[in-house]
């Protein structure tokens, strides 16, 4: 119970690595926030932790939102008075298309939801994780910090490579309050982000490539986890961690090594 006496935020949190990390939190013993813009979804997760003996309050938000993301972290340190971890996850793929038939509406969702939601949910923690230290872990992806070969993703991976260095910017500019700040860039990961991927004409943006033993060099085609991604980021939420901060983690069984 690593986590006894702590409370968590976590954003994305209805499904994937968000919700693998929120049942992994709790297990640990922490009070969790689970956000996410779906009520159902967002319920069902928080009921899902209590009745394996957890706790958890569903917050309900668009991280995309100041008002929303605002009101949603007051309710939550309200309820529990302090914030010790925050898991700044919530992200989406949005469209990958080439980029002179990317629509800058297009464009603006995938920023909106990855960068300004990541920016949104660390502006309104971080004072409250100012009062006594913390722990903050971004979702980052290989895309757009080691590999630069998925075809059309060019938004996607732009928000990728800026949470990295958001990252490395707030771990020199937090340390003296005691929060470190760390990424995780999974690789393929069994969710269903990639049902919810939007592929437009992306062969004009291709560069062939190909893996005959497979693509990733530890599983052959067998993605990751989320169980396996919610482990490391337990691991940096933990004091087990207390040296590291600044630190992008690849998580990918060495997939973004071969382009």
């Amino acid at each position: 119970m690593e986590l006894q006496g702590k409370v968590a935020l976590v954003t994305g949190a209805g499904s994937g690595i968000g919700k693998a990390t929120a049942l992994r939190f709790a297990r640990e013993g922490a009070m969790v926030g689970v956000l996410s813009h779906t009520e159902d979804e967002i319920r069902k997760v928080a009921e899902e932790i209590e009745r394996a003996g957890g706790r958890a309050i569903a917050l309900v938000a668009d991280v995309a939102d100041e008002g929303q993301m605002r009101k949603a972290v007051a309710d939550l340190v309200q309820a529990h008075g302090r914030l010790d971890i925050v898991f700044a996850n919530a992200g989406i793929n949005g469209v990958w298309a080439p980029i002179d038939e990317l629509q800058p509406q297009e464009w603006d969702r995938t920023i909106n939801t990855n960068l300004r939601g990541t920016y949104l949910t660390l502006h309104h923690a971080v004072p409250h994780l100012k009062k006594a230290g913390g722990s903050i872990v971004i979702t980052a992806s290989i895309n757009g910090s080691r590999t630069f070969t998925s075809a059309g993703a060019t938004a996607y991976s732009a928000t990728k490579a800026a949470q990295v260095a958001m990252a490395q910017m707030l771990a020199v500019e937090l340390a003296k309050h005691k929060i470190r700040v760390n990424v995780v860039c999974p690789g393929k990961i069994d969710t269903e982000i990639s049902d919810n991927t939007e592929k437009r004409d992306t062969q004009e943006a291709e560069v062939p490539a190909e893996y005959p033993a497979g693509s990733i060099p530890l599983t052959g085609q067998e993605p990751g986890t989320s169980e396996e991604v919610a482990e490391l980021v337990l691991f940096l939420a933990s004091d087990r961690a207390r040296h590291i901060t600044g630190t992008p983690v690849w998580i990918d069984g060495g997939q973004s090594l071969l382009v």
